[in-house]
């Protein structure tokens, strides 16, 4: 796949540590919108481009002749404008962009320190943007070098040690501010990755026999509560179920919202937990005065001692990320100059090969086996001179790829 010489890699997004929730809500990506992006990229002539877009997140990692052919791009399949994003963004190039990759896939970037979700999402978007045909060698190493990276620093290191999962993180909120909470009735309004972890950490945290599922598709709610024991109730039955309960956590993963206080008939308080990204409670149901809502953004608060344990493993991460680097960064420097010192062999053959014949119609008894051998230990030597200079070429590689190429009348080979 050829990677246009004018376009430059970028890892361009915007992150919970300078967009709220409602913003990020507004970038959030759906399945059928990454597809989307990912379809009318290559309809453009993206040479390679993938995306990331979680709760927490959203980033696009390509390409481009600038920056802004991506943002416009994230910005046509979302509800965000370019003026919104630019208060809130980041745009990283070249060696930066595959440093922010690598500080995001190894949990080092995340809310969460040391949280691996990330990982699947990359490896989601690089199959999708390899099925597509938008994915070049470049990006394709750099993406199994993250992914390794991830797996050492998860296996060698604590860094994901202690629970500090959202799901988590919301269970201890519970438990922190409801009274008998063993004896409190719990709603769970959603089944998919969060709402499944929440409700295992509710029956192994809390104890509680009182806990009711909801989910659009009732098949899927009833799977999860028979793992558990627990009660599903019809979505038509929502709004007596709300009235019924002391605890509501919505974990639906609509783009709109799904409970609004036209839900609500409430004879006594109810805390509400929203762990969706965009928000699915209305803001509305603060009007109620019985109703307490906390979003996911309040409850990605990790314990000091588990932080300061997971900050200690930093260092370590951070060699290992290096080491992985290291290669990737050394595989991409040859790669630049590999078309170069290709090409160099190839025009060095050819002047053999000429050479050779006019030997050969020169002298009757030229040995043109032996004249091989030689000729082509010669070459060797040449390019693996050249290619070595290439290698120590800090800063000056292009300077000298082009001297080479305009030495040798070499043609542009720099596409791979």
């Amino acid at each position: 796949m050829n990677t246009n010489q004018t376009e430059s890699f970028f890892a361009i997004g915007l992150n919970y540590q300078k967009a709220d929730a409602e913003i990020r809500g507004h970038f959030s990506i759906s399945e059928t919108a990454q597809k989307a992006i990912i379809l009318s990229a290559k309809e453009k002539g993206a040479s390679s481009l993938t995306l990331i877009s979680t709760c927490n997140r959203t980033e696009i990692y390509g390409f481009a002749k600038s920056a802004d052919d991506l943002i416009k791009l994230l910005c046509e399949h979302t509800r965000g404008t370019v003026e919104e994003f630019n208060k809130v963004s980041y745009i990283h190039n070249g060696k930066m962009a595959v440093s922010h990759l690598f500080k995001v896939g190894t949990g080092l970037d995340s809310q969460i320190l040391g949280d691996f979700e990330i990982i699947s999402q990359l490896r989601t978007g690089l199959r999708r943007s390899k099925k597509a045909g938008v994915l070049n060698p470049f990006m394709e190493r750099l993406g199994n070098a993250v992914i390794q990276a991830s797996k050492r620093i998860k296996n060698e290191t604590e860094i994901s040690s202690g629970a500090t999962s959202v799901s988590f993180a919301a269970v201890q909120y519970i438990m922190a501010r409801v009274p008998y909470v063993s004896e409190k009735n719990i709603l769970l309004f959603g089944i998919g990755k969060i709402g499944r972890n929440t409700c295992e950490n509710l029956i192994k945290h809390t104890k509680n026999e009182h806990i009711t599922l909801i989910n659009r598709t009732k098949i899927k709610a009833e799977e999860v509560a028979g793992k558990f024991n627990l009660v599903v109730k019809d979505y038509a039955n929502i709004q007596s179920e709300i009235a019924a309960t002391d605890v509501l956590i919505v974990a639906t993963g609509a783009q709109l919202p799904t409970i609004s206080k036209e839900l609500l008939y409430l004879k006594k308080p109810l805390l509400i937990l929203d762990l969706s990204i965009p928000k699915n409670v209305s803001e509305t149901v603060k009007e109620n005065p019985l109703v307490t809502l906390i979003h996911l953004d309040e409850l990605s608060k990790v314990t000091d001692a588990t932080l300061e344990h997971r900050q200690s493993q930093i260092p370590l991460a951070q060699t290992i990320i290096e080491e992985v680097a290291l290669e990737f960064n050394t595989w991409s420097k040859n790669r630049t100059f590999a078309p170069t010192i290709k090409a160099l062999k190839s025009k060095l053959s050819d002047i053999k090969m000429g050479e050779i014949d006019n030997q050969r119609r020169k002298i009757s008894d030229f040995n043109e086996e032996q004249a091989e051998i030689i000729s082509n230990r010669i070459i060797h030597k040449i390019t693996t001179q050249f290619a070595n200079h290439l290698k120590g070429a800090n800063g000056t590689t292009q300077q000298s790829i082009d001297l080479i190429n305009q030495v040798f009348q070499l043609q542009s080979t720099n596409d791979e």
